[in-house]
């Protein structure tokens, strides 16, 4: 196989997209794939406790195969940035562009709290929080879901002479968006559908045990 015939891999990112019309407004490809990612799925389960083997109410017991909605799954990675791999692509700012695009994604732009400062001005009684863009992690055509970035930590390692920063390794934390965050029709939660969708496909292509294959030869 010549060299030029290897496909290239796929890259993982952020995308951040207009809620309303669907259309990317900005789009982050990250440097490197992650090594690593730890994921987190904890099942909204319908009794508000177990039993613990010291008896518990009979609502309790019929609550107990129950889901109030989605679990809620959580993502967590590393990523690498480093502008000396990139040698090709001028850097008069080391990686701060890299880095102030990633902390925009929880920061609010100055234009809206230019507005805050103006409607608490006049008088405002209520103040909305400020609402961010939708956006979604890539990781494959497989897994495209709406997040919130939950955390954000940069180690930055390497500087240049003027002191801006060349290497960082960022600990990205990101809560998934279901449909019990997120209001009936929006797009981020059209998108979960789909992203769970997908995993009941992947589910079902699945292959199927047998039961002998657990010493139950003689069934449950």
């Amino acid at each position: 196989m010549a060299y030029q015939d290897i496909p290239k891999p796929i890259r993982s990112g952020i995308v951040v997209v207009d809620p309303e019309r669907g259309t990317p407004q900005r789009i982050i490809v990250l440097q490197f794939n992650p090594d690593t990612l730890e994921r987190s799925i904890a099942p909204q389960a319908a009794g508000s406790g177990g039993d613990a083997g010291g008896g518990g109410s009979g609502g309790d017991r019929n609550e107990a195969l129950r889901l109030k909605g989605p679990a809620d799954e959580s993502w967590k990675f590393t990523a690498e940035i480093d502008s000396t791999d990139q040698f090709e692509i001028a850097a008069p700012d080391g990686i701060h562009p890299q880095l102030a695009t990633l902390e925009m994604l929880v920061q609010p732009t100055t234009a809206q709290l230019r507005e805050a400062v103006r409607l608490g001005r006049r008088g405002t009684i209520e103040i909305s929080p400020i609402e961010t863009p939708l956006t979604l992690f890539t990781w494959g055509s497989k897994r495209v879901l709406p997040v919130r970035l939950t955390e954000l930590s940069v180690n930055e390692s390497a500087f240049d002479v003027h002191l801006n920063p060349i290497r960082a390794s960022l600990s990205i934390g990101m809560k998934v968006l279901s449909v019990s965050d997120l209001p009936a029709g929006h797009r981020g939660a059209d998108l979960y559908m789909a992203h769970l969708a997908q995993k009941e496909r992947l589910a079902g292509a699945a292959r199927s045990g047998r039961l002998g294959d657990l010493g139950l030869g003689r069934g449950l």
